[in-house]
């Protein structure tokens, strides 16, 4: 393997680079403050570099892939993670300089999004699993980071547990489709795999599994408790950057490895997307912690998603990909006003924003943007993103799922403009005092702002997405 074809792994061995050097600094600078700043800076540096055009190629004797496709979707996850770095960085400064761990923050998120890259470019199960296994484990250190905290302890046991089992049972599935196969590369199996009955057992187990990570009903138990007892800026990870590369190999395996199954899963898809999206608005209606409210959206939002992934062509590969370039900068704006207030106040529940609009009108301002995207409304990305996916399923005649959908559209407009109406429209005798949220929170903040207008706005960047959709 020459030099050129080593390169084609340069955003992994940027980011190793970055997780190394921050090793190093951590032992030789004595000024931990500076030492988060020039973290997020590597990691911006990283992101920039990201961008720089990179061949189609594979390594490993197919191991390892890289398409135009995942190129841009390893960006979108850059971004995705710098966002919440910098949303992030004030309450690193204030809680985890003081308990000497905020490199390790920096190391576990950062090895994750390392595992994440893998996953999203494995080209055989063995890649695929063992980029599963270095996301996930160091988030369940970083689920139980606040260990002066019981709740967050208890969160990192439930995710553990939980990731374990759907960890063993994608593997157990893995193992029943090579005993028919006699090959666990996916280009092989795209040839050689047949209908048979173990065969269909093995894809069902493997599905279990990276439903759970996609928190799709009936695996979603885990959801509303890791997401309320884990940091915040670590339940924005766990909602947009563990679900986005989750569904994104998901789709790939799917539309190129699967298709003899395309019947059986068609009919599954339907049944989890339905109940996904029904479970998850409706328990969205009785929350009151936001925590736990956005948990219940983000269920709801992943059953959208199959809709797209129902579409099993190139349309369908492009608008999943667009509506999670969408979600990740919408739930991340609702994220950072959710952390900005709950580090200033340690209030997190929504009968806490009342009259938000009359002290804090900005972020009153940018969580309702946020809400509106989540729920579909023009002009912001949000609608577009799911008028894409509603366009997709009716490409395949799914029509009775699309008003499915819709009435879920409906329920879901209902609870997110239950917070509006708290912050606009309620009076509190005890509101949220005015305050200023510190340079990287509102740098933050204002990315995820673009990121949603844009993306609704500029039409090309579907356009180009629609480009790179051909496997």
């Amino acid at each position: 393997m020459d030099l050129g074809g080593f390169l084609l792994m340069r955003q992994e061995i940027v980011l190793l680079a970055v997780i190394l050097l921050l090793l190093v600094l951590e032992i030789f600078m004595s000024n931990k403050r500076a030492l988060v700043n020039g973290a997020i800076i590597l990691f911006a540096i990283h992101t920039v570099i990201g961008f720089v055009p990179l061949d189609q190629g594979q390594l490993f004797g197919g191991m390892f892939k890289t398409t135009p496709l995942v190129h841009m979707f390893k960006n979108v996850l850059n971004f995705g993670v710098l966002i919440i770095l910098l949303q992030s960085a004030d309450w690193i400064k204030k809680e985890l300089i003081e308990q000497h761990k905020s490199t390790e923050f920096f190391v576990l998120m950062l090895s994750s999004l390392l595992g994440m890259y893998f996953m999203i470019s494995s080209g055989d199960f063995l890649m695929f699993y063992l980029g599963l296994e270095l996301s996930a484990l160091p988030i369940a250190a970083l689920v139980a980071f606040e260990t002066t905290k019981r709740v967050s302890a208890e969160a990192g046991i439930k995710f553990i547990l939980s990731a374990a089992l759907a960890s063993g049972t994608s593997v157990f599935g893995v193992s029943l489709i090579y005993a028919t196969t006699g090959t666990i590369y996916f280009e092989e199996l795209a040839s050689v795999l047949a209908y048979s009955n173990l065969s269909l057992l093995g894809f069902i187990f493997f599905f279990a599994g990276l439903a759970f990570k996609i928190s799709l009903v009936p695996f979603h138990f885990w959801t509303a408790d890791v997401y309320e007892g884990a940091p915040i800026g670590v339940t924005s990870y766990l909602s947009v950057i563990s679900k986005g590369s989750a569904v994104f190999i998901l789709m790939i395996i799917l539309f190129t490895v699967m298709k003899p199954f395309e019947m059986i899963t068609t009919h599954l898809l339907y049944v989890v997307s339905v109940a996904t999206m029904f479970i998850g608005n409706l328990f969205a209606l009785r929350q009151q912690n936001m925590k736990r409210f956005l948990a219940f959206s983000s269920i709801a939002q992943a059953g959208f998603i199959l809709l797209g992934i129902l579409s099993n062509d190139q349309l369908g590969v492009s608008t999943v990909v667009f509506f999670v370039s969408i979600y990740v900068f919408t739930n991340l704006a609702a994220f950072g006003v959710i952390q900005s207030i709950s580090a200033r106040t340690g209030k997190e529940n929504m009968d806490d924003y009342n009259g938000l609009y009359r002290t804090n009108p900005k972020l009153s301002l940018i969580m309702m943007l946020a809400l509106f995207s989540l729920a579909g409304i023009p002009p912001v990305a949000g609608f577009f993103g799911k008028f894409f996916l509603f366009t997709a399923a009716a490409s395949q005649g799914l029509y009775f799922l699309v008003f499915l959908a819709v009435v879920n559209v409906t329920i879901s407009l209902y609870y997110y403009l239950l917070v509006v109406r708290a912050m606009f429209l309620r009076k509190s005798d005890n509101p949220i005092p005015y305050f200023e949220n510190n340079f990287t929170m509102k740098l933050g903040l204002v990315l995820a702002v673009i990121g949603v207008l844009l993306i609704g706005i500029y039409s090309p960047i579907y356009e180009l997405i629609y480009q790179l959709s051909i496997f």
